[in-house]
């Protein structure tokens, strides 16, 4: 099978082709960023999923597409490019898909559009996304939704993951470990606010199980157009997650102070944020997200279909604290925003 990937050259996209390519599979990439690592094995189209032309050219002979191109990051996007690039890019893909007769695609969408919607946090429960994120991804699903509504056997199959981490990645997961590593991390309050996580082998491998590509199948058909929460279980609380990051480290459980202390200690941090735009590691915003904020989802249903996670969540995180302490400590994360506008080809 020949599949594109778009968003190719990202980090969850690296596990994707890991996979696929064990499993025997042609690979293409879509990207505005020059790939790196093993993505350097496939054939790269340097291109925006907003632009037709860059689609048309990543698109021939393609069987299946993987749209993980995405604006994600909490900080540093305007509104409307959100909406820009996760649903008109998304009604670009479809019409693309349809000028080259592809029928099937893979969307990753996000535990986000559920926002303020009451738990539990499963995949019939109301939507009611609070960012741009969150609510781009929402109409992103739809434009799919609507897409595999006309027929002619169209599939397309969505996937809500939870904060997604693992080796190579430089986000949520990645500043905790260097903060516990540097000993100047603290927990604020009791931290038994539950924080659901998705280790980043699991959710390629689970795609692939819903979609049947391995040996083991679900014990259903997936439907033409259906949606799964990812999420590994059980879930871990906020205290739970930090001593378990101290105890790959070898280190102590961090100490806790007063959540009030953290509020406090967050305010200075806030006024700076306001004034430069700076994206810095301590806020109030930030103290209260990690220390009091639950994100608590439910993934019965991909559980029910037969899927069994490869790596238990504990090891997972060992697996980036250990690639931490190897090499990841000393990395330079790069950071790529999309643009506000889409990058046109000639």
């Amino acid at each position: 099978m020949k599949i594109l990937i778009t968003g190719g050259s990202g980090f969850i996209a690296e596990y994707f082709h890991r996979d696929l390519s064990a499993l025997g599979h042609e690979l293409v990439n879509l990207d505005l960023i020059e790939p790196k690592g093993p993505q350097t094995q496939m054939p790269h189209v340097m291109g925006d999923i907003r632009d037709p032309k860059a689609l048309d050219r990543a698109m021939e002979g393609v069987d299946l597409v993987v749209n993980l191109a995405a604006a994600h990051h909490d900080f540093g996007i305007e509104h409307d490019t959100y909406y820009s690039v996760n649903e008109f890019g998304s009604q670009q893909v479809c019409e693309a898909m349809d000028r080259a007769g592809i029928k099937d695609v893979i969307f990753y969408s996000t535990v986000a559009v559920y926002g303020d919607a009451p738990t539990p946090h499963e995949e019939t429960a109301p939507t009611a996304p609070n960012t741009p994120y969150g609510g781009s991804k929402l109409q992103g699903e739809g434009v799919f939704r609507r897409w595999v509504e006309q027929g002619d056997n169209r599939r397309a199959l969505v996937i809500r993951p939870t904060v997604t981490f693992g080796v190579h990645n430089f986000a949520n997961m990645y500043s905790l470990i260097r903060q516990i590593h540097s000993g100047k991390y603290f927990r604020f309050g009791p931290g038994s606010n539950i924080k659901s996580l998705s280790y980043v082998e699991n959710i390629v491998d689970a795609t692939l199980f819903l979609k049947g590509l391995q040996d083991k199948k679900p014990n259903r058909e997936i439907e033409h157009f259906e949606i799964f929460n990812y999420i590994d279980k059980p879930d871990l609380t906020s205290t739970e997650i930090s001593d378990t990051v101290s105890g790959c480290l070898g280190k102590k459980p961090a100490p806790a102070v007063p959540y009030a202390m953290g509020m406090l200690m967050g305010l200075p941090f806030d006024v700076v944020i306001k004034l430069t735009g700076k994206n810095l590691p301590i806020s109030t915003a930030r103290v209260k997200k990690m220390f009091k904020t639950e994100t608590r989802f439910e993934a019965d249903k991909l559980l029910g279909v037969g899927y069994t996670p490869k790596v238990p969540l504990k090891e997972g995180i060992d697996r980036m604290v250990q690639w931490y302490l190897s090499e990841g400590k000393t990395a330079s994360a790069e950071w790529h925003q999309p643009p506000a506008q889409p990058v046109m080809s000639n």
